[in-house]
């Protein structure tokens, strides 16, 4: 992990591979730009979720970003949750009390505000590509949006699809295709979930959780066709603001 210095209010992101992340740049400024200058955010890269308590005893924190792949696994570490997070399934926001940690789940709510403004009437059927911590919260906007959804894995499930069992029909039926895997991502930029893209068309919105590219290879797979997309940073930036919100308030 980093050198940083250590401040009274320590805050961060919990995750591996985390190099790339927005978030410590974004509180990094919002701590400047509200003059807190006795707070700190820093990164916290482990590479299996065993080594988190050892980071606990070591550092004196105020709160957590939790982000992937640890927002399931550290459920288990937590002496509360909160509801919706316990509905979700996932954390990605950690807050130290005093009677212990306590999870929420933001991305929730930075999805639902992010996307709403592109659902139209037609959209009324997603997918969502991948089965991580991230999808849960998805499913659970769609759910609340009245959107039916099935998963999009490499591996058979009951509720939705392998890739290779994409075809035209599908991607004609369903018309909003969220992309909740790390593909695209930064540095490799060029990698993509492996869609029949040739049958997307105007009706389609694609959704990428990615912001770093802004538009990676699967929304220009989209852009192509007519579709419209939509990237990440929104969502990110929405959660995190819930995040500093949790932390703020006792």
């Amino acid at each position: 992990m980093e050198k940083i210095e250590k401040k009274k209010n320590r805050f961060g992101l919990l995750g591996k591979n985390i190099s790339y992340s927005f978030s410590q740049a974004y509180f990094t400024q919002k701590f400047d730009d509200l003059g807190l200058t006795d707070h700190s955010y820093e990164n916290f890269d482990i590479q299996n979720i065993s080594a988190f308590e050892q980071l606990l005893s070591q550092n004196q924190l105020k709160g957590l970003n939790v982000t992937i792949p640890y927002k399931e696994e550290v459920i288990p570490y937590l002496a509360a949750i909160d509801r919706k997070a316990e509905l979700i399934g996932a954390v990605n926001t950690v807050k130290f009390t005093e009677k212990g940690l306590k999870g929420y789940n933001t991305d929730a709510y930075g999805f639902q505000k992010s996307i709403e403004t592109f659902i139209k009437p037609h959209h009324t059927k997603a997918l969502i590509l991948g089965t991580g911590g991230a999808s849960k919260a998805i499913r659970f906007v769609l759910e609340e949006l009245g959107i039916d959804h099935s998963y999009v894995s490499r591996s058979k499930r009951e509720d939705g699809f392998t890739y290779e069992e994409l075809n035209k029909e599908i991607i004609q039926e369903y018309t909003v295709i969220i992309n909740c895997t790390p593909l695209g991502t930064y540095p490799d930029v060029n990698d993509k979930p492996a869609l029949p893209y040739q049958h997307l068309c105007k009706e389609h919105l694609l959704f990428d959780l990615i912001y770093n590219p802004k538009k990676t290879a699967f929304l220009h797979e989209g852009e192509l066709k007519g579709t419209e997309i939509c990237n990440g940073l929104k969502m990110l930036k929405l959660q995190a603001e819930k995040a500093w919100e949790i932390w703020s308030t006792t």
